[in-house]
């Protein structure tokens, strides 16, 4: 009688505590128990980083990305175990773009849209200031993310400082919320004293080299150094700063730049005879030919006669052709070709052929066509791009077709290979930082190489990495959807309950768009 007592007891007790608002516990956890941080503590959450930081979405960083960000999503589950306010300086509309003193800088414009053929600029003008006192004036912020950032810019102290926007020492996405011209993207971050921390920063030290086709103008970090110098001091340096005052965080390593679509969407073979005779296959027969006739036989003659014959091949009437390249890595024959042109075409445009074909060839599947690129196929070479000093006449006046694509339009194998080494020796960095200092770590690297092999599915939706309707990528080529920023989120989360014992649920990325409309509210 007392054991059935007892029991009713506690079925009574049992009652009262689910149904008092005091005493009711909340499930929404991955594992179905309370939610629970675990060992970590939430309570000042500071996010630091890049563009992928701060929601940059579809080329530019507007309000609707930077609420999507992964850092803001993971932000908001933190707040069910005890996280505090994450602040961002967020940006003054959807457009876009920013103003500095009032004017328009192309550099920085609005954000794209897919009209249904391409993605186009959004119509508007842009409201968001770089230097606005009152945006300062609220911060701290606790999303410190600044679009292209590399990772000893976070050490620099100047690079919030106005004054250096003009020589590139200062980056006006951090002028915007820096609170003076002294204080680095690190200490802005140390001020607030974070319980935990977020940490993903690398990508652009391999990503510039890459997006300006490895043409040197945009060197990649050296992988060993000094802080601010080389890759390893600099993020040994951030980390250890990072938790000197206990605090606990995630960080994630660099996916290889080969696995997103910026460089793997426009074919290194797309002049066929529908494309060369603008969908007239008369036109673009005839065209062939032509080609064939007056610039492919005879480099190709050329090259046979020096003894080299992988370089060019006459195009097909029936295939699929590839663009014209230039090939830095390639021997240089311009003497050479100069040489056996004179004869038939004088010194002076011999000479010409020469600078131009002394290093070209046909691409091969090896080669990566950025993105960017797809514009200038076709169009005409300038006295800036060139690479002769002026511009060439024509009919050796159209790029990919009768004038070399240069360095700066195609990641050729030898460019490839240097970033693979470089993202390899940053990501073994970052894993032995993450182990050291027992710090959650997410594979970002596997992560994107399983979405470009196919896909992951999530939430019952499939994520990959076609450019446009894969669902994972923005419209720039780089950076993340709304539902692709989602999936990190939840990777990162995923790797916090790891370490730390907590059972954040993450989100449904069914939740998120796959692209971001026209128009915004």
């Amino acid at each position: 009688m007392k054991k059935n007592l007892k029991w009713l007891l506690l079925v009574s007790l049992t009652f009262m505590a689910c149904n008092s608002d005091d005493e009711a516990v909340v499930v929404d956890s991955s594992n179905g128990a309370p939610l629970t941080a675990g060992t970590a503590n939430f309570s000042k959450y500071v996010a630091l980083g890049n563009s992928l930081t701060s929601g940059f979405s579809d080329g530019s960083l507007f309000k609707r990305g930077q609420e999507g960000s992964y850092t803001n999503i993971m932000a908001q589950q933190f707040k069910l175990v005890g996280g505090g306010e994450f602040k961002i300086p967020y940006t003054n509309d959807n457009v876009g773009g920013l103003l500095f003193g009032g004017q328009v800088n192309p550099a920085f414009g609005p954000r794209l849209f897919f009209n249904g053929t391409a993605p186009v600029p959004v119509t508007g003008a842009s409201t968001t200031e770089v230097f606005n006192a009152a945006v300062v004036a609220a911060g701290p912020y606790n999303n410190t993310g600044v679009p292209g950032a590399k990772s000893f810019h976070l050490l620099s102290p100047s690079y919030g400082a106005a004054a250096g926007l003009a020589n590139g020492t200062a980056n006006p996405y951090y002028v915007r919320f820096a609170p003076n011209g002294t204080t680095s993207v690190l200490a802005y971050a140390m001020s607030q004293t974070p319980t935990f921390f977020s940490l993903w920063i690398g990508n652009n030290d391999v990503l510039g080299y890459a997006t300006s086709g490895g043409d040197g103008t945009n060197p990649i970090t050296p992988a060993t150094g000094a802080p601010g110098v080389g890759f390893d001091g600099t993020y040994n340096a951030l980390v250890t700063t990072l938790t000197s005052a206990g605090a606990k965080g995630v960080v994630a390593n660099i996916p290889y730049v080969t696995s997103i679509p910026f460089f793997k969407t426009v074919p290194y073979n797309p002049l066929t005879v529908s494309v060369l005779g603008s969908g007239n296959a008369a036109v673009g027969t005839a065209t062939i030919n032509a080609l064939n006739a007056q610039l492919y036989g005879p480099l190709k003659d050329a090259l046979a006669y020096l003894g080299v014959t992988n370089r060019i091949q006459l195009l097909s009437l029936t295939g699929a052709n590839p663009l014209l390249i230039k090939d830095e890595s390639l021997t240089n024959l311009s003497a050479q070709l100069t040489a056996v042109f004179t004869p038939s075409l004088g010194a002076q445009t011999a000479a010409f052929y020469g600078a131009v074909f002394g290093q070209a060839r046909q691409a091969t599947a090896a080669d990566l066509v950025l993105l960017t690129t797809q514009s200038a196929i076709g169009a005409a070479p300038t006295a800036a791009n060139s690479g002769v000093g002026f511009a060439p006449p024509a009919p050796l006046n159209k790029f990919g077709i009768t004038y070399p694509l240069q360095d700066k339009y195609v990641l050729i194998p030898t460019e490839i290979a240097e970033l693979k080494v470089a993202t390899d020796a940053f990501n073994a960095t970052i894993s032995a930082a993450a182990t050291a200092k027992g710090l959650a770590f997410v594979d970002a690297n596997a992560i994107m190489d399983q979405i470009d092999k196919g896909g992951v599915v999530a939430n019952n939706y499939t994520l990959a990495s076609t450019f446009v309707t894969g669902g994972t990528f923005s419209l720039d080529g780089i950076h993340p959807s709304p539902r692709g920023y989602a999936f990190i989120a939840n990777k990162f989360i995923e790797a916090i309950n790891t370490k730390y014992g907590s059972n954040l649920k993450g989100v449904n990325v069914g939740n998120y768009q796959v692209l971001y409309p026209a128009v915004l509210p």
